[in-house]
């Protein structure tokens, strides 16, 4: 077929150059403008398709890796959906440590992509045998010819979004962001934007969004990682037990954190509200962009960037689900959400 600017040779070339949209009934009453980087409109309806794609290609030039070899990584979902796309084009094995927080969504849409996936306890600690972590690092060891991609430590995670997110919202917003208001996991998407927003203008806030249970404000704040910050949590992909060096604190200006509960049910104001169709993460983001609003962050000149990291599909059996969202006493019984549904006899 004669090539044209019409035709992609492949979903990769879909990766990147994802839509901002301006929010305009969520924010009703808040001062200043606010605008969404929807990253749901990536092929693999993610953030995570940057960084697979560029850590692949990178090991790729380096001859690190080749048409055959396994690529092993730990993940919460979204970065092991995008490397199985990219593997499963490229012609590798993957092979996946995942969190048992993460969705039966998430997990099936992994199988599906022809992942090999391992689920683990997500409650246990980093240095824990079982933990996700360790798990990934056994496999790599044990499999000949395979590469890790470490994403929490993998310096990679951060150029990728300094080589892309950084320069679409810049371009986007004309130069006028005044905010970026990013969750926080391994740190990389909020890193290499930052890192690259900064070098624009110093003068633009940075503000990441973390959940309790995690130690990265404090972190942030103190320098000290505490152990006793560290307790179960609901929401996927948002803050960690351990310190990611794809974080770069020294971008960041402050943290704020959101509570499983507000968030979930975010996520589903924005779907009800601005017709978007988000994720877990993307309604913590919004959760904290609120609650910034509310403590005077923002004035009337504000231009603030929101990225929504991923689709709501991933959610399903999770914060779209009234079960799941009475049984965590986020939604009461008498309040269900999602009361349209009559079954005619």
């Amino acid at each position: 077929m004669k090539e044209t600017k019409k035709v992609y040779k492949n979903v990769l070339e879909l990766i990147g150059n994802t839509p901002l949209i301006e929010l305009n009934n969520i924010t009703e009453g808040m001062k200043g403008s606010y605008f969404a980087k929807v990253e749901a409109f990536n092929p693999g309806h993610s953030a995570k398709d940057r960084i697979a794609l560029h850590i692949l290609e990178n090991a790729e030039a380096k001859g690190i890796i080749k048409p055959g070899d396994t690529i092993v990584e730990t993940t919460s979902g979204n970065t092991g959906f995008s490397i199985a796309m990219v593997s499963a084009l490229k012609g590798y094995k993957c092979i996946l440590a995942v969190s048992s927080k993460s969705s039966k969504d998430k997990i099936d849409m992994l199988k599906t992509m022809g992942a090999e996936v391992h689920v683990c306890p997500a409650h246990v600690a980093a240095d824990d045998p079982r933990s996700y972590y360790e798990v990934a690092k056994r496999i790599h060891l044990e499999t000949p010819g395979s590469v890790y991609i470490n994403q929490y430590f993998n310096e990679l995670n951060i150029e990728a979004h300094y080589a892309s997110t950084g320069p679409e919202i810049w371009e986007q917003t004309n130069g006028e962001i005044t905010h970026l208001v990013a969750c926080s996991g391994t740190g990389g998407t909020i890193s290499g934007t930052a890192r690259f927003l900064k070098e624009k203008n110093p003068g633009i806030q940075i503000l990441g969004i973390d959940a309790y249970g995690s130690v990265l404000q404090k972190f942030h704040e103190t320098g000290e990682l505490d152990k006793n910050e560290i307790y179960p949590y609901r929401i996927e992909g948002l803050g960690k037990n351990l310190i990611p060096s794809a974080t770069d604190f020294s971008q960041i200006d402050s943290f704020t954190k959101v509570t499983d509960g507000e968030s979930a049910l975010t996520a589903r104001e924005i779907a009800r509200k601005e017709g978007l169709f988000v994720g877990y993460t993307s309604g913590a983001a919004m959760q904290g962009v609120k609650q910034l609003n509310e403590e005077g962050v923002f004035d009337a000149n504000s231009k603030v960037v929101i990225i929504f990291p991923d689709h709501g599909s991933r959610y399903m059996s999770k914060i779209y689900d009234d079960e799941w969202m009475k049984l965590n006493g986020f939604l009461d019984e008498a309040v269900q959400e999602t009361k349209a549904v009559q079954y005619i006899k």
